[in-house]
């Protein structure tokens, strides 16, 4: 009897190593969800596209990813996230718009897991608390960002400036933001109105604008929908200067803009005109690896700054999964624990995205590094002279 119990019990041991202990030891499973379909598809296909290239080691350890379209809907990455959840993964990723993200935040609180956003606002992690206490972002904030539209008014005159911004979390945020700097910097706001990135039409709210006379007139929106009241700006005789976000720096906003987006301001991510960076820029380095990798299996041109903040995860992954696998495994919380704190810790790391240092207030950690000025010129990015 004794040695019956013996057996079963090393049959037992036998069994747990080769099920879910092995799960633990081997593999770190990455739960992405981005938006597919819908109208920030432009900026999830980027995203998807990049951790495509991501390899199945790091650190040592196998990597299993899955992938789910949220559809662009906020509702839809919260099943997503839950979904990762339950599956027990090491850390989620996404969603490439700020509504989705942030609803993410909220969603998952308490759950103890690391969320690396890809979404912009500073929502996603500022202020800092319990739940952003797990959360890190790639993207730019739009605090960041701001401050290059501003000085860049500035030092083309700019006394006024109309708003024209989605109607969601992407948009509040943004207003915020330029609100705060133009006060800051003696620029008027007049004339704030949103739209829906959704809409077929924006008229009524550029004629609202236009009515306001502003020198320049703001777009706060991302993807292809950036382009709708820009065209209807420029077919109602708008002749002040027109800026974009970051969330316009995709050549399908060129595309469907056309030559109506001639002449238009935005600040981007560097790796977008890499080329066009001197060779002393921090990032160029990084860009001139991933970029030409990316538009080799994805198209000539296919490069986006979203794709590129994607990318950017591998990076610190790179850096942080090797110093988690000292004190766990993957699939336990003590890894998931130590994942968040390598992550807290990453320094000095370039990116295509900007140069990253983290700290315990500060899971963005980018400077003025992460972002740079650029016109439209003859339905191309070219790059504005460098801030000194």
């Amino acid at each position: 009897m004794k040695k019956t119990s013996q057996l079963i019990g090393l049959a037992s041991l036998g069994l747990l190593m080769a099920t879910g202990g092995a799960a633990y030891a081997q593999t770190m499973k990455v739960g992405v969800t981005v938006p597919l379909t819908g109208p920030a598809a432009t900026i999830g296909i980027g995203a998807r596209n990049s951790i495509s290239m991501f390899p199945k080691k790091i650190g040592g350890l196998d990597v299993e990813y899955q992938i789910l379209d949220d559809a662009s809907a906020p509702t839809n990455a919260v099943k997503n996230a839950k979904r990762f959840l339950g599956e027990d993964v090491d850390v989620i990723v996404g969603s490439s718009t700020s509504s989705s993200a942030l609803a993410i935040v909220e969603a998952i609180a308490g759950a103890e897991t690391p969320l690396i956003a890809l979404g912009a606002s500073s929502r996603i992690v500022a202020p800092m608390d319990d739940k952003r206490h797990w959360v890190f972002k790639t993207s730019s904030s739009d605090s960041l960002v701001a401050t290059a539209i501003i000085k860049h008014m500035q030092e083309h005159g700019i006394k006024t400036v109309g708003f024209i911004g989605f109607n969601d979390a992407f948009g509040e945020s943004w207003l915020t933001e330029i609100k705060t700097y133009a006060d800051a910097n003696k620029i008027k706001l007049v004339g704030v109105e949103r739209f829906n990135a959704g809409d077929t039409s924006a008229t009524a709210q550029v004629l609202r604008v236009i009515a306001a006379k502003p020198d320049a007139v703001l777009i706060a929106a991302a993807g292809t929908p950036a382009a709708l009241p820009h065209v209807a700006l420029k077919e109602r005789g708008y002749k002040g200067k027109i800026y974009q976000t970051h969330g316009a720096a995709t050549d399908d906003f060129l595309r469907i803009g056309g030559k109506a987006v001639n002449g238009s301001y935005l600040p981007v991510g560097p790796n977008l005109v890499w080329e066009q960076l001197p060779d002393s820029y921090p990032t160029k380095a990084v860009s001139a690896q991933y970029v030409p990798l990316y538009e080799e299996k994805f198209g000539k041109g296919s490069r986006t700054t979203f794709a590129a903040q994607a990318y950017d995860v591998l990076l610190f992954l790179e850096r942080a999964v090797p110093e988690a696998s000292k004190k766990a495994k993957p699939g336990t919380k003590e890894f998931r624990r130590a994942l968040r704190d390598a992550l807290e810790n990453t320094k000095n790391l370039p990116a295509n995205s900007g140069v990253y240092n983290m700290t315990a207030t500060d899971h963005s950690g980018q400077n003025d590094y992460s972002r740079v000025m650029v016109s439209v010129q003859n339905e191309k990015f070219v790059l504005e002279p460098l801030e000194k």
